[in-house]
């Protein structure tokens, strides 16, 4: 079967295999966060994006070829409640930005900031600081050399607007941001996976942003 993005909580994994890399998404927890894995199709080295919550499916998902790095898209609390197991069971590395490092839960082995690279395997992710949603919210691009862009956007973008803000100066961050070094700078094509939910594409969003700016969240 091929890969829809429509996962759900206690049901099975997503996956797509791309050329050089495979992205497993799995729903976890009661906020229904996502999980993504992404393992390098020649070297098997593994990147997990977001131990969200349920460290017992995320590990089972991970299974016997391990795991080489976590990547944590931001502080808010729903996106590392398995982050501390996951690490102490496969010895993974952390990763997350700066400004939002001192909220979790493990030390950070690996700052990001933007424009900085985080490798799985042979391949690598391009990180995209998206503020607003809190101060170190970031994005992860993969270039797919064989295809087109996929795009990791935490809580900073989901199908039908940006992630959510507590004041308008924060939306217009985000706004910025995400207009700007997103839709700015990517395709219509561009895959995105989302912290929650179901997936979708820049090609599907673009016609509302300007209704996005409008009404301001």
């Amino acid at each position: 079967m091929s890969y829809s993005g429509d996962t759900k909580v206690g049901g099975p994994a997503d996956l797509r295999q791309l050329p050089h890399l495979t992205i497993t998404k799995l729903a976890v927890g009661p906020m229904d966060n996502n999980a993504y894995l992404l393992r390098c199709r020649s070297t098997g080295e593994a990147v997990l994006i977001d131990a969200a919550a349920e460290p017992d499916r995320i590990l089972e998902m991970i299974g016997e070829d391990g795991l080489t790095r976590v990547v944590t898209t931001h502080r808010h609390q729903d996106h590392w409640q398995a982050l501390a197991e996951v690490v102490g069971q496969t010895g993974a590395r952390t990763v997350a930005h700066p400004d939002d490092a001192d909220e979790l839960p493990v030390s950070v082995d690996e700052p990001v900031a933007h424009g900085g690279t985080v490798p799985v395997g042979d391949s690598a992710l391009t990180v995209i600081h998206l503020r607003g949603h809190t101060p170190g919210s970031i994005a992860l691009r993969y270039d797919d050399p064989d295809g087109h862009t996929h795009l990791f956007t935490g809580d900073s973008l989901f199908p039908g607007g940006v992630g959510k803000t507590w004041s308008d100066t924060d939306f217009q961050t985000l706004f910025g941001d995400v207009s700007e070094r997103l839709f700015g700078a990517l395709g219509d094509d561009t895959w995105v996976y989302p912290g929650h939910g179901g997936d979708t594409t820049l090609g599907a969003e673009r016609p509302h942003l300007a209704e996005w700016r409008e009404r301001g969240w």
